[in-house]
C-alpha cells in the first residue's frame, strides 16, 4: 500500500538501505521480486504458525512473545542510541510502538476467530482506505467499490456468515495498519537506519508483555512455547524485514507496494496448507476483488505522481 508521501512498504526494513552486506550476495540470486514474495510468504506462514500456537499460549501471549523476541533481535542488531533525541522524537517512536502493538494484538485476536485469509483481506482495507483518501481522485471510488463488494462477498452477502467480533478485530487492525504506515514514515525521518523501528518494537513489547502474562502466565515459559514464539517472531518480523530491505535496493517502491497487495492471497494459501482452512468460490472471488482494488489504488497514486513530475512545456 502507499503512504501519504510515497508508495512505501507497509513494513519498515530492519537496516539502512544504503548499507552493503554479504547477505545481498547470498540472497541476490532470488531477484528483487523473489525476495518480496519470500518475505510475504514468511509473514503469512508465520501468522499461520501463530494460530497453531494460540491453544498453548493464547492470542495475547503469542503477540507478547512475537514482540519481545523481535525487539530483542532488532535491538541487538541495530544497537540504537538513546541520547540526542528531542521530546517530539520520543513521542513519535512511542506512538509508533503503541500502534504496532495494537495492530498485532487486534490482528491475532481476529485470526483466533476467523480464517487467516479472510482476516488479512479485511485488514488490508485500512491501508487501502488511506491510499484512497490521500489520492482524492474520482477513479478511487471504483477501487473503493471493488473493495466493498469483496467485503460483501466475504460475509456471504451480509455479515452474518462471519464471526462479527473476529471481523471487527480485523477491520480495527486495518485502521492500526494505516496508522502504522503513517508513523513508520515519521519515525524513519527522525531516527537513522532502523533505530526507530527497534525502539518502537521495544515499546510495543513492554506494553504487551503484561497482557500476555495476564492471559497465559507461566505457559509462556514452556520451552516448546518459547521456541514456537521465537519462530513466529523470526518468520513474521525479522526475516521479512531483511528480505524486503534487500529487494528495495533494486525494486521500485511502487512495484513493491503493488506486490504487498497480494498478501491476502498468500494468507489464504498459508491458511489452507497449514491450518486446513479452505476457501469457497465466493470467498476466493472476494479476496480477488480486494486485491484488485488494492493494486488499482496504488497504481492510480503512482500514476498521479508520475504525471505531476513531468515539467510543463
Amino acid at each position: 500500500m502507499s503512504t501519504p508521501d510515497t508508495a512505501a512498504p507497509a513494513r519498515q526494513p530492519a537496516t539502512s538501505a544504503g548499507t552493503a552486506d554479504p547477505a545481498s550476495a547470498r540472497w541476490g540470486a532470488l531477484g528483487p521480486v523473489g525476495l518480496v514474495l519470500a518475505g510475504g510468504v514468511s509473514v503469512q506462514f508465520g501468522g499461520a504458525l501463530a494460530v497453531t500456537l494460540m491453544p498453548r499460549a493464547g492470542a495475547l501471549g503469542v503477540v507478547a512473545l512475537r514482540l519481545l523476541v523481535a525487539a530483542v533481535v532488532l535491538l541487538v542488531v541495530c544497537r540504537p542510541k538513546v541520547r540526542g533525541y528531542s521530546r517530539a522524537d520520543w513521542g513519535t517512536v512511542v506512538v509508533f510502538g503503541v500502534t504496532m502493538a495494537a495492530m498485532n494484538g487486534l490482528f491475532y485476536q481476529s485470526v483466533d476467530r476467523i480464517p487467516l485469509g479472510t482476516a488479512v483481506t479485511l485488514e488490508v482495507l485500512g491501508p487501502l482506505a488511506l491510499s484512497v483518501l490521500v489520492s482524492r481522485r474520482a477513479v478511487n471510488l471504483v477501487w473503493a467499490g471493488l473493495a466493498l463488494a469483496g467485503v460483501f462477498l466475504l460475509g456471504g452477502g451480509g455479515v452474518g456468515d462471519l464471526d462479527p467480533l473476529g471481523a471487527a478485530f480485523a477491520l480495527t487492525a486495518g485502521v492500526m495498519w494505516a496508522a502504522y504506515i503513517v508513523f513508520s514514515g515519521r519515525t524513519g525521518r527522525r531516527f537513522p537506519q532502523a533505530d526507530g523501528l527497534a525502539l518502537a518494537m521495544a515499546v510495543g513489547a513492554v506494553l504487551f508483555l503484561p497482557l500476555g502474562i495476564a492471559e497465559s502466565g507461566t505457559k509462556l515459559l514452556d520451552p516448546v512455547t518459547l521456541g514456537l514464539g521465537a519462530a513466529v517472531a523470526v518468520l513474521s518480523s525479522v526475516l521479512p524485514y531483511t528480505l524486503e530491505l534487500l529487494a528495495l535496493r533494486r525494486l521500485p517502491a511502487s512495484t513493491f507496494a503493488i506486490m504487498m497487495s497480494l498478501e491476502p492471497a498468500l494468507a489464504a494459501a498459508a491458511g489452507f496448507l497449514i491450518l486446513d482452512q479452505t476457501l469457497s468460490t465466493t470467498e476466493a472471488a472476494a479476496i480477488a476483488l480486494v486485491i484488485a482494488a488494492s493494486m488499482g489504488a496504488v497504481r492510480t497514486q503512482v500514476g498521479r505522481r508520475g504525471r505531476a513530475a513531468v515539467p510543463e512545456a
